[in-house]
């Protein structure tokens, strides 16, 4: 690898973005996620069997030679041991070392042509952001792969993309850790928000509280070293780490480790089981602060990040109303709401404070969840709304930065469209152009409940990808439809990386069908369920506990089918031509191909059902779904008759509408904390009268 000291400045070699060019739609965006702000392409490819050979123009930097290996390893392009003048050039020049902590520009230009590839950017996080869109570049030309000629330039919308991952309630291993900081990277996430204590764990080692991870974590924690070693490994891809600690609520496994920080007298255990407890620390207590300060002087120290979060959230006071010397410190401070009654939010606000200038004393801001915001809190504070854009607004408007969290609840099992469409920054936004600029961005939300190291990478990706694109590329691009076209190909990108995503559903799938022969029948089935959505799944009979193991088939379907979401977007585009040939169906190539597609399908389902049930039957964990094994077959039967009446241009009885109804109603009701995706879909197939 050649390395070569600057002798230009970057910043003068790429101007930054101007107006007019942000404006420019992308001629096409192939498989790139997210979008790039202006991408041109050529008519000509580097050739397949072209490696490349790095050339760098820059101050030496030991972790962009890193990721370039990375890179050119990923693409089987290393040129590196290549006879000399055989490899053509990989031109990375870059300004300076870029600090994604300190909000250090991304901005890059990336050019592929028969000749070599070039890469221009101010800094060193630009030549990241651009290996990243190289990686998503190759396309298949007959048996080999090629990257296409191509000009981009690029920038982010926000400077803050980020997804929060929750070890607390089911621990993550570093392993896990380290292939999704792979993943963000991939689709330029760039802030990790670690979810580290709350009721059902604290999972950092501490030497000053060693019972916060001895006893609050239960025997799994991350120890100081490893802490470092994550840091590490996130700022070599470009990606900050914020860890949350969370208080004055959701801290029982704190509770359970140093019983004085209790709001009564009560002794916990760290806690087994999920929901909000409402269990927090006393405010009143100085030696609630004493604790709290010993604790962020020894983890401070471990992020490096500037900001630091403190939580704050789903706290609604019931403890502090329950303890006569609380609810005397709120009167005798005239924490008092507009009835003279004692007001936890005035007391909580009264705590965030204290915490704030805590935090402040060891060099960091403030982050907390929107319940922090409220009259008398500095707006050095961040606020992250989860609760939805009241919050967000509200806390730009109170002069506080703040991001966006409502809408990205990726543990909620919803669609990625549902995440793709949300914007922390619509066009309507009733921001002036000052607090529009205290919008950071956002951060997609893993919270773990039902989400165990095992299973985790499939709830989170590849919709995650959705919501990385809305934060970096520009507010135009927003068609649903051309993001689920790309979707699977930074699916298949994120498998290469090592994300478990497909392969552990589909290994659970193989235990559960007790061997390879009997799988196909129990993966058609299970493809077209989801869990139920939100939070239903703790209300639909089963009593999850922290030690419940998530091995069943809710734990195996995937969070959003894609093969019901594809056979909705058949259905749907055979009902566009009904309309539009008037309720008759047409006689066309387009119209018989999709009647076949539909039919096929339906008749794969149909005939499914015989040969999964005895599956179903052998193992006593999946018995529960024998019934919507059997709906599925009866609604595929129903669907098969409703194309067959469109074929026919035969109208069908009031008598036939009222037994399909019931039927596909019978047929929504979930089983096993799943329901099947395809319900809605063959709803508007067999449609009413």
């Amino acid at each position: 690898m050649i390395l070569r000291f600057p002798f230009l400045l970057l910043l003068l070699a790429l101007p930054a973005l101007s107006a007019r060019a942000q404006s420019v739609a992308p001629t096409a965006t192939r498989n790139l996620l997210p979008v790039p702000t202006e991408v041109r392409w050529g008519k000509s490819s580097l050739p397949w069997k072209a490696t490349l050979r790095p050339q760098m123009e820059g101050p030496v930097d030991s972790m962009v030679t890193a990721a370039v290996l990375r890179t050119l390893n990923r693409l089987h392009r290393n040129g590196a041991a290549a006879p000399p003048n055989t490899a053509l050039p990989l031109q990375i020049r870059y300004g300076r070392t870029g600090h994604a902590e300190a909000f250090d520009e991304e901005r890059y230009s990336l050019r592929v042509t028969p000749m070599g590839v070039t890469i221009d950017a101010p800094t060193t996080l630009g030549v990241l952001r651009a290996l990243a869109t190289l990686e998503q570049l190759p396309e298949p030309q007959g048996r080999h792969s090629v990257l296409p000629e191509v000009d981009i330039t690029d920038q982010p919308r926000f400077p803050w993309r980020g997804l929060l991952m929750d070890a607390a309630r089911h621990f993550m291993p570093v392993a896990v850790i380290k292939r999704n900081l792979d993943a963000m990277a991939a689709v330029k996430l760039n802030v990790f928000h670690w979810h580290l204590a709350d009721d059902q764990g604290f999972r950092v080692e501490s030497s000053k509280l060693p019972n916060l991870h001895t006893i609050g974590g239960s025997g799994q924690f991350y120890t100081q070293a490893q802490v470092r070693d994550v840091v590490r490994y996130a700022q070599a891809r470009g990606i900050r780490v914020i860890p949350e600690f969370d208080v004055p609520g959701h801290a029982t496994a704190w509770l359970a480790a140093y019983p004085q920080l209790a709001s009564n007298d009560s002794i916990y255990g760290v806690s087994p089981r999920w929901g909000v407890l409402n269990i927090a620390m006393d405010p009143t207590k100085e030696t609630t602060y004493a604790l709290l300060d010993t604790l962020f002087g020894e983890m401070t120290p471990l992020f490096p990040d500037p900001y630091f979060h403190i939580g704050g959230d789903e706290n609604d006071g019931r403890q502090w109303r329950r303890n006569p010397t609380i609810v005397q410190f709120m009167r005798d401070h005239s924490m008092l709401n507009a009835k003279g009654q004692p007001d936890k939010h005035q007391l909580q606000t009264y705590f965030n404070r204290r915490v704030l200038s805590m935090v402040q004393r060891y060099g960091k801001k403030m982050v907390g969840w929107d319940e922090i915001l409220g009259p008398g809190l500095p707006t050095d504070a961040v606020i992250q709304s989860w609760r939805g854009k009241k919050g967000l607004y509200d806390a730009a408007k109170a002069g506080h930065q703040a991001l966006l969290s409502n809408g990205y609840y990726i543990d909620l099992y919803l669609t990625a469209a549902s995440h793709y469409l949300p914007d922390p920054l619509p066009a309507d936004a009733p921001l002036t152009e000052d607090e529009k600029k205290r919008i950071l961005g956002g951060e997609a939300t893993m919270w773990a409940e039902f989400a165990d190291s095992v299973i985790v990478d499939s709830r989170i990706w590849p919709r995650a990808a959705a919501v990385a694109e809305r934060l970096w590329s520009a507010q135009r691009v927003a068609d649903v439809a051309d993001m689920y076209r790309r979707l699977p190909a930074v699916s298949r990108q994120l498998e290469t990386l090592g994300l478990m995503h497909r392969r552990a559903p589909e290994q659970l799938l193989l235990q559960l069908a007790g061997g390879p022969t009997q799988i196909a029948p129990l993966r058609t089935f299970a493809e077209v369920l989801e869990p139920v959505k939100e939070y239903k799944r703790h209300f639909q009979g089963f009593k999850y506990t922290t030690q419940t193991p998530l091995t069943r088939l809710v734990d195996a379907a995937p969070a959003e089918s894609e093969v019901a979401r594809l056979f909705s977007t058949r259905v749907d585009s055979l009902l566009a031509l009904l309309k539009s040939a008037r309720g008759q169906l047409p006689r066309t190539p387009a119209a018989r191909q999709l009647v076949q597609q539909l039919s096929t399908q339906l008749r794969t389902w149909q005939l499914n059902d015989v040969q999964v049930q005895p599956i179903l039957a052998a193992n006593p964990t999946l018995r529960e779904y024998t019934v919507l094994s059997s709906q599925l077959s009866a609604a595929s039967t129903l669907g098969l008759a409703r194309l067959v009446q469109l074929e026919k241009g035969v109208a069908p009885s009031p008598e036939w509408y009222a037994i399909a109804a019931k039927q596909l109603e019978a047929a929504k009701a979930p089983a096993g904390q799943t329901e099947l995706a395809v319900v809605p879909a063959l709803r508007r197939l067999v449609g009413d009268r």
